[in-house]
């Protein structure tokens, strides 16, 4: 009776394998094109525990330079859950990044979705989309913003720089996203410093700890807490909306809220611009600290690059003191060298490793078959440390920018592209190039060992300790 057990439970298990084989000759045989070379792992896992353990390591571009050798830049794959289009090759995910949503729509993990909801600018698609993307792409590249952007960094920065002493460690990424944070939160709602600053922040730590979790949201779980932390962030923004709606607006907007509640569109409810401002927080926790610990990192580990760095930052400084003037911030972008570590640290750390999309029919690019309803992997840090993009892909190397512009091709994309650019692109740049002026021009550093983690966000595994000494030239 038990060998009758076996037998069947074996011929359950092929016949799965066979069916979910024979799945994929079907899809491949209605094209001309034919679906990527790759493996699609076992059958409902896939590739997923492969992926995941290499994504833990230093080089988590491993696994997919490993069925690169073996396929090519394009290949198939089965991840997280979905048959997967993975690609490296620049001009590929160009093409994915550019198509509009008739073709390719945003794809995340269950958890991630669940937590953004329905109406959150990473999910939906069409001329809602657009509208949004297109106001707040505005605002923020707008002189108005950057002012206020630098006047708020000069002082966060300097609050936080005027507590640090040289008898205990100072962790760069905690003081970062503490700076990043503040300076983000001014810019979408205005909130400054104080008890209710205090109150978002602990609750958007809670909130960001689901982003990744299992998706299962029962009470006690990670991702039910994440979603209550959220609701009571909602609440909060829902009340300086309905604040601003009795008031008045103002016609000259002085955050990303106003600019919202000063456009006609209905279907721009008060429900959704609470959501989003929630979800366009995540670049002040994330992103834009991540990008100024780095360049500390990197930094660190290459003097000579540190060297002309803060020689360029002590000339402005002692020039805008000779005029009498403070740093606008058009003299903070216009630090030559200093961009091209800011670039270069944008390359080697790729803050954003990727962007997935999902295939709304079927769709043929260079002799590839991506069939409808399967995911594609755009994979950004396999371009950016490819060997025929870039010379010695994995040394810190900012003079390489100063050769050739390449920020403007496909092979260079930490911010993503197309209609979904993300729109802070300069204001990151801006307040990573004002942190590394005040930060290198009023301090000398030691940093200890500290190592790079990758998955399932980028961050320091020690959060950046360094030892600082302040500086006695001006």
């Amino acid at each position: 009776m038990d060998n009758m057990w076996v037998v069947l439970g074996t011929a359950i298990f092929l016949s799965a394998i066979i069916l979910y084989r024979n799945r994929f000759r079907l899809i491949r045989s209605k094209h001309r094109s034919p679906l990527p070379l790759g493996t699609l792992g076992w059958p409902f896992l896939g590739e997923t525990i492969q992926f995941v353990s290499y994504a833990y390591s230093d080089r988590p571009e491993t696994f997919m330079d490993k069925r690169r050798r073996l396929y090519g830049k394009v290949f198939k794959s089965h991840i997280f859950g979905s048959p997967t289009i993975v690609s490296t090759d620049a001009e590929v995910s160009k093409f994915v990044l550019q198509s509009d949503a008739k073709t390719f729509v945003p794809s995340y993990p269950k958890s991630l979705t669940e937590l953004m909801g329905k109406s959150s600018i990473l999910l939906i698609n069409g001329s809602l989309q657009k509208r949004i993307h297109g106001l707040i792409g505005a605002f923020f590249k707008s002189p108005h913003l950057k002012a206020q952007i630098t006047r708020d960094m000069h002082k966060y920065v300097q609050e936080s720089l005027a507590n640090w002493k040289d008898d205990s460690p100072i962790y760069i990424q905690d003081e970062t996203k503490n700076i990043a944070f503040q300076v983000l939160v001014k810019a979408l709602i205005s909130l400054d410093p104080g008890e209710e600053m205090e109150l978002l922040k602990k609750q958007f730590q809670e909130f960001i700890s689901g982003l990744m979790s299992l998706p299962i949201k029962i009470p006690g779980t990670t991702l039910y807490r994440s979603l209550q932390a959220k609701k009571k962030m909602v609440k909060l923004v829902q009340s300086i909306i309905q604040a601003r709606r009795h008031n008045g607006v103002s016609t000259v907007p002085k955050d990303v809220v106003d600019v919202l509640l000063n456009d006609p569109s209905e279907q721009l409810t008060d429900d959704l611009i609470a959501d989003n401002m929630i979800d366009m927080m995540i670049p002040g926790e994330d992103s834009v600290p991540v990008l100024m610990t780095l360049a500390i990192k990197y930094l660190s580990d290459c003097p000579t690059a540190l060297q002309q760095l803060t020689e360029e930052n002590l000339k402005l400084k002692k020039l805008k003191a000779q005029l009498g003037q403070p740093l606008s911030w058009s003299d903070y972008l216009s630090l030559p060298f200093t961009q091209t570590v800011i670039t270069e640290t944008l390359r080697m750390g790729n803050i954003i490793i990727g962007v997935m999309r999902k295939a709304m029919k079927d769709v043929e690019i260079k002799g590839y078959l991506i069939p409808k309803g399967w995911c594609v992997f755009a994979y950004f840090r396999s371009v950016h440390l490819d060997e025929n993009n870039y010379d010695w892909p994995y040394k810190f190397n900012p003079w390489r920018w100063q050769d050739k512009d390449m920020i403007s091709s496909c092979s260079f994309t930490p911010f993503g592209g197309g209609q979904r650019l993300c729109p802070g692109l300069d204001l990151a740049r801006l307040e990573a190039s004002i942190f590394l002026h005040h930060f290198v021009t009023q301090f000398r550093w030691v940093a200890e060992e500290d190592t790079i983690v990758n998955f399932p966000t980028v961050r320091m595994k020690r959060r950046m300790p360094i030892w600082v000494k302040r500086r006695a030239d001006p």
